[in-house]
């Protein structure tokens, strides 16, 4: 396995709406986590926080120049092991137990973390070999209607279960621009984890399609339009008429 050096683990490629993508290019597509990092006013926001490999504060110090909100759109390991870095730390209520108290099983890591998620792995050995995600509890609980406030800018929770009980997305009315999470992106949907459920799934698509989207930045893959987000969720319905 090719081994890199730590301060080539993290890519930062920055979006419109002060917007940048932080994500981890040597861990393949299907488990490379996208990282939200949304500038405002008064303080900053951070929409997960990758697989914990590589500390994000000592190679992005840059983070943590303002006030930064470490938002988990769920607990899946590879959304929120680096959480603990950070001082402020918002989760849903249904997922908080498993950011207090993680472990392999309820993080899903001891299913995923192997040799088949890596490009190559980071010049500290110990960090794979003993890999595990680190206790983070919340220091503030999200739930639907909620409002994170930067400043000149806000965000909305909205509760979107079925990839996960305490699954959130956030969505800016003023820029229509929805940060998903895992519950839409375009790219091979996980609904059979230990606690997803495809009706409550159905139910946040659902709510999603009515939303006058124009952005979507979702947990993993490629950003996509308002009318690509459609079309993902009829094919979803297709794919699944039961539940349609």
């Amino acid at each position: 396995m090719k081994i890199v050096s730590r301060d080539r683990w993290f890519e930062v490629h920055p979006r419109h709406d002060g917007v940048s993508l932080i994500h981890e290019p040597y861990i393949r597509p299907f488990y490379r986590c996208n990282l939200w990092h949304v500038r405002g006013r008064e303080r900053d926001l951070l929409i997960d926080t990758g697989s914990g490999l590589v500390s994000l504060r000592e190679q992005l110090p840059w983070l943590t120049e303002k006030p930064l909100l470490a938002v988990a759109s769920h607990t899946h390991f590879d959304h929120i092991a680096g959480h603990h870095e950070f001082p402020e730390r918002l989760v849903h209520p249904a997922e908080a137990d498993i950011l207090a108290a993680p472990t392999g099983a309820n993080t899903l890591a001891a299913a995923c973390v192997g040799n088949a998620m890596f490009e190559a792995h980071p010049d500290c050995p110990l960090c794979y070999a003993q890999y595990r995600v680190k206790a983070a509890p919340a220091t503030r609980l999200i739930e639907e209607g909620d409002v994170l406030d930067l400043g000149d800018r806000a965000l909305q929770v909205l509760h979107t279960p079925g990839h996960s009980p305490g699954g959130i997305s956030l969505w800016e009315a003023k820029t229509q621009t929805l940060f998903s999470g895992d519950i839409l992106y375009d790219g091979p949907l996980v609904e059979n984890a230990y606690h997803s459920n495809l009706q409550d799934y159905a139910q946040s698509l659902r709510r999603l399609r009515d939303l006058p989207v124009r952005s979507v930045h979702g947990g993993h893959f490629p950003s996509f339009s308002g009318a690509r987000m459609g079309e993902l969720i009829e094919q979803w319905f297709k794919d699944h008429p039961a539940l349609a």
